[in-house]
């Protein structure tokens, strides 16, 4: 199946943040927290594999504040990526850490489809810790 380019990027994205233990302190410094919410669809019988290569401990990921994987109950496929940064820059710095790009060299042939990522602004909530903006 051939994937546009745009999902590819907003994939690429979703699989960068995945996988990471947080390593910036939480809080934002007055600004507005950048966040992602995305859906994704394993290949047929591949999402425990994408899954797992999703939530390896592959590093540290500055401005990364939350991030969840979660599988869809209605979907034996689909996983949901639910991502908080503390900015819009630290989401795309991440897109060079030489972990994220070889989750994203791994994960990407057992992603069948993505779906559009909805960008958000997080305003607070449990696990962010500092989050007044």
């Amino acid at each position: 199946m051939r994937l546009g380019r745009r999902r590819v990027i907003a994939g690429a994205a979703g699989l960068a943040t995945l996988g990471f233990a947080p390593g910036a302190s939480a809080g934002t410094n007055g600004r507005a927290m950048y966040g992602l919410i995305g859906r994704m669809t394993a290949t047929a019988g591949q999402r425990d594999a994408l899954t797992a290569i999703l939530l390896e401990g592959l590093g540290r990921m500055p401005g990364c504040l939350s991030y969840i994987v979660a599988h869809d109950p209605a979907d034996a496929d689909a996983i949901w990526v639910t991502e908080v940064w503390t900015d819009e820059a630290a989401h795309r710095a991440s897109l060079q850490v030489p972990e994220v790009k070889e989750a994203i060299r791994r994960g990407m042939p057992l992603i069948a489809t993505f779906d559009d990522a909805q960008v958000t602004t997080p305003v607070g909530g449990v696990g962010l810790g500092s989050t007044t903006a």
